[in-house]
């Protein structure tokens, strides 16, 4: 193979002038050369590629200069069926802001035609389908003749069915007449699957005749393995979501019905992609769970429905639409059955009292701490959602007895136990005996638990109990109890002090200040929102989520527990002002660490240290200093990292007009999309919001950038801010049906912080003088 020909202009290229995700190119010619390396060479250089060239189907100026180079390598036999993918996802990327002239990178890709055309024509059929794949995704009509000639002769359905899809590409106008020929001239099951999905997204009105062609194909799975884009990758949950995204009641009522037929055909595999596919219906639409619930409710107690666990994600996703399964259930967790602790899960959600009862009896009905079936049923249910119980609270003493005769009490995942415990409060108090022998032995697993639980008469005697453990030992302990105490009597020195040793040894999220983060397990997560969430508080414009090193019941090779993340130190240390005064160093400290830009975290660290200084001092002097440099690097930092403008935003908030000297710096990032919510956020908190701010934020609002962040700054700007014609945007965003796009942790989660926004922007509505 001759490389210098295919790399022959390769350092001619000014890669670090250019940039992919991760800032300056200078590590693209390598990985272009190791391409035509060994294959493991080869392999990590091309995932580095769809990491860096294209991320989250973004690209870069670094992208088009890499295009020639693809091309080059694929024309030459190197990974072709691999490197054509890549150069389709490059051409259909949308492309980073300021990464150069719009429509760059597609326009190289289709410049490169002249080498990824004669591969339609290879002996290869992978290799043909995703030359025609890519040759689509350029959009140029030069392509349109080749690969209608190429139908003519193909005779492999995958391929036929990807030249559907691309001549439908090429020629959006004709794409409608093309699929309804396909479907009427006896294609391939795959042209006629793709067809199917041409009708859908052209718009074409979907029948019943529509509806039965794609149900003959179901399973669809089988079809498109092979394929090359990842949106067609489930063909029915493709069409279903296409037509919700019509937005007419007829598309939705068409949306459900297919999704009620594919319930109902025999082969499991169909069911299963039907499931899917209401699953993610439910996700993206806000009345599929009220067109849904009839259709899946039934089947649950259906005998010809087999894995009836394969209903509970969807059940779930239907919320309070789906309460008439609560009764069967009920009876899936009575079975004990393989899937009862999930069951028991979503029933908690349709009906608390229900499974607090069930829990109780399963719980009984198990040996305390028995393995892995205890700690099973500890993630039955989420945080504090359960309603007390008297039984249950009975059944959670006998697991904390257990657990206090346990050689590891961090075994059997107390946090769930501790939290429902919390949620309780006083209610709870009978739970206080055990709960201190277990403090005992370990306050960071239980010291917060101890302290909510705790009556006012029996205060006094928990705080003497937990002062020697606030003032030596483990430093997660000592924090732990330390918090503890503060909540009780609320004594700062020991908490004080605690705070100045993790301050001085407290490791970073991540980076190379610490260890490499990872997310966060379910006992971590517990033990982190449990300290940021006690009375002691956190910062506003702080974030103090995130992974940290270790979960609570892990020990380092001495026995000691992990050091205390640096997020939550901070928090709390802000949380405690003036009585924190003696920390001022030690904060000073973490600004001159976090400062040197070796972690990915440092500029979260410098906000949160910002802020904890202002709550401390009340000088702004020395935060603004530090926000100042904040936003100067962002102006000059990659858009798609929006991340420290909206941290830096919120600090700015918390200091309120004293950041108004900052003010001309928030402007200068309003040409910037994806940090208008934040920046707007920060003038209206300062007081110096421009005019036609509240356009700019629902401008950023309806193509979903951020909604959270949207919403903070409408309501910073205040209701009367927006015109008639701006509230009546910010009605359709409310009123749509489309949910807002929200990642998270789980899909329920998203769904609920869907809702949450909905509910903000109407109480904003609600709140204008005018009412109009």
């Amino acid at each position: 193979m001759e490389l210098d020909r295919l790399f022959v202009d390769l350092d001619s290229v000014r890669w670090a002038d250019v940039e992919h995700a991760y800032g300056g190119a200078e590590d693209v010619p390598g990985l272009l050369r190791a391409l035509a390396g060994g294959a493991d060479q080869a392999s990590e250089a091309l995932d580095e590629l769809w990491g860096t060239i294209v991320h989250h189907e973004t690209v870069f100026a670094a992208s088009t200069a890499a295009v020639p180079f693809l091309a080059r390598l694929a024309a030459a036999g190197v990974r072709p069926v691999e490197l054509l993918s890549l150069l389709g996802a490059l051409a259909a990327g949308a492309e980073e802001p300021g990464a150069g002239e719009p429509g760059a990178c597609r326009a190289a890709v289709a410049g490169q035609l002249p080498l990824i055309l004669p591969l339609t024509g290879a002996a290869d059929a992978r290799i043909r389908r995703a030359a025609v794949r890519t040759a689509g995704c350029t959009g140029d009509p030069a392509a349109r003749s080749v690969l209608s000639a190429r139908r003519a002769e193909e005779k492999d359905a995958g391929v036929r069915a990807e030249l559907l899809a691309a001549l439908a590409e090429l020629d959006p106008a004709g794409a409608a007449a093309a699929a309804a020929g396909a479907l009427a001239d006896g294609e391939p099951a795959e042209a006629r699957l793709i067809a199917l999905m041409i009708c859908a997204e052209t718009g074409v009105p979907w029948t019943a005749e529509h509806r039965e062609a794609l149900l003959s194909l179901l399973p669809a799975g089988p079809l498109v393995r092979g394929g090359a884009d990842p949106a067609r990758d489930e063909p029915l949950r493709h069409i279903v979501d296409t037509l919700l995204a019509r937005d007419t009641d007829p598309d939705r009522e068409a949306a459900f019905a297919l999704v009620e037929s594919a319930l109902l055909l025999p082969a499991p595999e169909a069911r299963a992609e039907a499931l899917w596919a209401a699953e993610h219906a439910c996700l993206v639409s806000r009345s599929a769970p009220a067109g849904l619930a009839p259709a899946v409710v039934p089947l649950l107690s259906d005998a010809s429905f087999g894995r009836k666990e394969a209903l509970l994600p969807v059940l779930e996703l239907l919320g309070g639409h789906a309460e008439a399964a609560a009764p069967a259930l009920a009876a899936f967790v009575a079975d004990d059955g393989e899937f009862a602790d999930r069951a028991l899960e979503v029933l908690a959600r349709l009906d608390p009292c229900q499974a607090a009862r069930l829990l109780a009896r399963r719980l009984r009905a198990r040996s305390p701490l028995s393995g892995s079936g205890t700690a099973a049923l500890a993630g039955s249910w989420p945080d504090g959602s359960l309603p007390y119980d008297p039984e249950l609270l009975n059944a959670l003493r006998i697991e904390l007895d257990a657990l206090a005769e346990a050689a590891d009490p961090g075994a059997g995942a107390p946090e769930r136990f501790t939290a429902l415990l919390e949620s309780w409060g006083p209610r709870a108090s009978a739970a206080l005996p055990e709960l201190t022998v277990l403090c005992e032995r370990s306050p960071a697993l239980f010291a917060a638990a101890l302290s909510a639980v705790c009556p006012p008469e029996r205060r006094a005697r928990t705080a003497d109990l937990l002062r020697p453990a606030a003032g030596a030992g483990p430093i997660r302990d000592r924090f732990a109890a330390a918090d503890a105490l503060y909540s009780l009597t609320g004594e700062t020195g020991p908490l004080v002090g605690a705070l100045a040793e993790g301050l001085r040894s407290g490791p970073a999220a991540g980076g190379e200040d610490g260890p490499a983060a990872e997310p966060a397990g379910r006992g971590e997560q517990r033990w982190r929102s449990g300290l940021v969430g006690r009375p002691s508080g956190g910062p506003i414009g702080v974030r103090t989520a995130g992974a940290a090193p270790g979960a609570p019941g892990e020990r380092g090779p001495s026995g000691e527990l992990p050091e205390l993340p640096r997020d939550i130190v901070l928090a709390k240390a802000a949380a405690l002002g003036r009585a924190a005064l003696p920390l001022v160093p030690r904060v000073r400290g973490v600004l001159d660490a976090a400062g040197g830009g070796r972690s990915p975290e440092g500029p979260a660290d410098r906000i949160r240290a910002a802020v904890t200084l202002w709550r401390l001092t009340g000088d702004p002097a020395e935060p603004l200093s530090v926000l100042a440099g904040i936003l100067a690097e962002a102006a000059d930092g990659p858009v798609h990292r929006p991340e420290p403008v909206r941290d830096a935003a919120r600090a700015l908030a918390e200091l309120g007009p004293a950041a108004r000297p900052l003010a001309p710096a928030l402007v200068a990032l309003l040409d910037r999309p994806e940090q208008v919510p934040a920046a707007v956020f920060a003038l209206a908190a300062v007081g110096a919001a421009p005019a036609g701010a509240a356009s700019l934020v629902l401008d950023c609002a309806e193509r979903d950038t951020d909604p959270v962040s949207c919403l903070d700054a409408l309501e910073a700007l205040g209701p009367d801010a927006l015109t008639p014609e701006e509230a009546d945007r910010l009605e359709a965003l409310a009123e749509r049906d489309r949910r807002v796009r929200l990642p998270g942790p789980s899909p329920r989660l998203s769904i609920w912080s869907d809702q949450r926004i909905r509910l903000r922007a109407r109480t904003l509505l609600a709140g204008r003088k005018d009412g109009t």
